[in-house]
């Protein structure tokens, strides 16, 4: 199944396409914590990206992969948002059983997001996750979906908390990216 275009009052959630490399390069490789990559790096991942989204509906799996958000008005790319299989010791934590012993991972919906920073603080962030996380309860009947982060970013986990997620910590101090988890539950049910 494709995602398709998602409107939302000020934003479309849309599909990266290769003309996005500059904007791509911009927010991944010089703006956020992601490892930093060469431009000619950054176009390989941007093919490969454009290229996911029709090879995984022909193998009938989850549209797992980023999305591009840019504001309605003008097509201007401020940010990303997608989900990717999140693999990890969830039932360490509270919502999942709480057993501080589990040693197996197991793999949820992850849903990440970041914004261009001149676009900070304006709740594009929050608002097409929300686009996403509708679609993905409804047209994909998801049961739950995570977010995860480090103690010290507090701005995802503002974002978590505004979409109505749970958070939680794992009581162990690895994997870094694990020490906060947000759980939402599909309520729809």
């Amino acid at each position: 199944m494709k995602i398709p275009v998602l409107e939302t009052e000020r934003l479309w959630v849309r599909p990266f396409a290769l003309d996005d490399l500059a904007d791509c390069h911009q927010l991944f490789d010089l703006e956020t914590k992601t490892e930093p990559q060469s431009l000619d790096d950054r176009r390989n991942w941007l093919a490969w990206a454009v290229m996911n989204y029709e090879e995984l509906h022909k193998l009938d799996q989850p549209p797992y992969g980023d999305r591009a958000v840019a504001l309605k008005p003008t097509g201007e790319l401020v940010g990303s948002v997608g989900l990717v299989p999140c693999l990890g010791l969830f039932d360490r934590l509270p919502s999942y059983g709480g057993n501080l012993n589990a040693d197996y991972n197991q793999s949820e919906f992850g849903l990440f997001w970041a914004t261009r920073t001149a676009h900070q603080n304006k709740g594009y962030a929050t608002e097409a996750a929300r686009a996403l996380i509708g679609y993905a309860f409804t047209a994909l009947n998801l049961r739950r979906i995570v977010a995860t982060t480090d103690y010290d970013n507090v701005r995802s986990q503002a974002v978590m908390r505004r979409l109505g997620m749970t958070i939680e910590h794992n009581p162990h101090p690895e994997p870094k990216w694990f020490q906060v988890v947000g759980v939402l539950e599909n309520s729809g049910r």
